[in-house]
């Protein structure tokens, strides 16, 4: 076997086709490009936050206490970023969360 012939393509990432924003601003539903349809609530979002102010981009640890972030969280806003993620505007004022789409189907996929 040549070099060349163990060289695989990485299969696509799954990608999202449509993503709604609930009327109250609490829930995202997402659809997939497989499919499958997933959701989550603006809290879980913002507990996930990926950014350097929620997650020491040292040490790759959690700096946001999940417990702080209240129930009652809203989005205000969902803009695209580029082909590969979406970022939210959230009623606590936090938005500088950049969520790609592996992040997004990880958090919003129902536990297996």
């Amino acid at each position: 076997m040549s070099f060349w012939d163990r060289i695989k393509p990485a299969p696509p990432a799954v990608t999202a086709t449509d993503a709604q924003l609930s009327s109250d601003g609490v829930r995202l539903d997402l659809t997939w490009d497989d499919g499958v349809k997933t959701d989550a609530t603006a809290q879980v979002l913002r507990q996930q936050c990926p950014c350097a102010a929620c997650v020491d981009e040292w040490t790759n640890k959690r700096t946001l206490d999940p417990s702080k972030v209240p129930a009652d969280l809203r989005i205000k806003q969902v803009q695209p970023v580029g082909n590969y993620a979406l970022a939210f505007s959230f009623s606590d004022g936090h938005t500088t969360g950049i969520y790609p789409w592996k992040l997004l189907r990880d958090i919003t996929q129902p536990a297996a």
